[in-house]
């Protein structure tokens, strides 16, 4: 993390308490969890344990799953035996809607292996039944010794709390428009939510909040205010964000105002897959919207030039390409072995105006020759010029360098 980083502000995170997910820290200082979910049938235990591993290896450090009738919650000892045979340990949080109650009483072995019950207070129960059935989760949750979300999402909020809050503001001397009126609901849903969970017998180390809604703006106003009036640990997450670069930069644009602010604990980016696409996708995004802003390394980041009229031939493109893919295979081998692998830099620049110089700001990087160049393309590493490659096999000899500077820089694992 640089100095200007730390001194900008980002580095003075809002003070939260810590929840132990499983084996993770969520808050309190520890680094800021990335997680996501499955869409595979839950019930489908093999198919549904095949995506975890798939999330857990690209980086998600926690996975959750819905848990939606019978069949979902009879097949989480399937599923975490599946896990356990394929060696991947990943905490699992089951997400409940209507019937959260009735599930985890039934099927104690679901209770008892998940590591965190997600439960929204706006669909836990209707009139008299709803503080019922709500206390019953928490009880269960109590009772196994589990950390419980409580997740309000605007598209199910909690009707009664609307309305109370509607009525209230309609009697205000100043009252406020629609959108805040909105905003204030969901943060009093959360925030009276957790106060239940807590007079129930659930302790403030077992709870994290989350207000989600599909606006940018409104996501941040309303996370402002979670952080501005409590100290539960907070996870991030634009809802609905929406296919493609759209979900992307909709999700970017906002997790990275709030956690500059230094407001968010555990962050998911909610993205539609394309048809056939990997649900890892969102993982990637999720990991790189944190290194990209300085909060945490996953892996070696490559810095690539856009390319213009002086770079005509699609080589470049095709070399950043290629070792971009070419460190995604290699990182679970490296981050095994190898210590601080993950902060390495690397530049694969198309011509002479800026790529001696970003190359130079590497740990390792190459200049490409561009239209009118020598064909020749001079590789730098940690700031000196180590060789000049050329011919046919100068992108094999790049990464065969990349792998040699892996393995002498970082010291090996013990």
């Amino acid at each position: 993390m640089s100095a200007d980083f730390v001194a900008s502000g980002a580095a003075r995170r809002h003070p939260s308490r810590q929840v132990r997910v499983g084996s993770v820290a969520v808050g309190g200082g520890a680094p800021i969890v990335v997680q996501s979910m499955t869409n595979t049938d839950t019930a489908d235990a093999i198919a549904t344990a095949i995506q975890i591993a798939e999330l857990a290896r690209a980086g998600s450090e926690l996975v959750r799953i819905t848990v939606n009738n019978e069949d979902a919650a009879a097949a989480v000892p399937a599923i975490r035996e599946q896990l356990a045979r394929m060696s991947v340990d990943v905490p699992l949080v089951g997400d409940f809607h209507y019937n959260g109650h009735r599930l985890l009483a039934q099927f104690p072995e679901c209770a008892r292996l998940l590591d965190k019950y997600r439960i929204n207070p706006g669909n836990v129960g209707a009139g008299q039944k709803k503080d019922a059935q709500f206390a019953e989760i928490v009880e269960l949750a109590c009772r196994h010794d589990k950390p419980v979300r409580i997740g309000v999402n605007w598209g199910s909020l909690d009707q009664s709390v609307l309305a109370r809050i509607m009525d209230q503001n309609a009697k205000s001397h100043a009252p406020l428009d629609a959108g805040a009126v909105m905003r204030e609901a969901l943060v009093v849903s959360a925030l009276e939510s957790a106060a239940k969970a807590e007079e129930v017998g659930l302790g403030r180390d077992k709870i994290i909040l989350s207000a989600k809604v599909s606006s940018v703006q409104d996501l941040i106003a309303v996370y402002r205010m979670l952080a501005a009036r409590s100290d539960y640990p907070l996870h991030l997450g634009l809802t609905e964000a929406g296919m493609g670069s759209k979900g992307i930069v909709a999700s970017t644009a906002a997790l990275a105002v709030l956690l500059q602010e230094g407001i968010g604990d555990t962050i998911r980016v909610s993205l539609t897959p394309e048809p056939g696409g990997s649900r890892a996708q969102e993982v990637i995004v999720a990991q790189q919207i944190l290194q990209s802003m300085g909060l945490r390394a996953f892996s070696p980041m490559v810095t690539a030039c856009p390319g213009c009229g002086r770079t005509s031939s699609s080589f470049f493109q095709e070399l950043a390409q290629s070792v971009q893919q070419h460190i995604r295979e290699k990182m679970p081998d490296w981050k095994l072995n190898y210590d601080g692998v993950e902060n390495m830099t690397l530049a694969v620049m198309g011509c002479v105006v800026n790529g001696p110089g970003e190359s130079r700001h590497a740990n390792i990087g190459i200049s490409l020759p561009g239209n009118g160049e020598s064909p020749a393309a001079p590789v730098f590493i940690d700031g000196e010029k180590a060789v000049t490659l050329r011919g046919e096999r100068i992108a094999e000899e790049f990464v065969a360098l990349v792998d040699d500077y892996v393995a002498r820089k970082y010291l090996r694992k013990l």
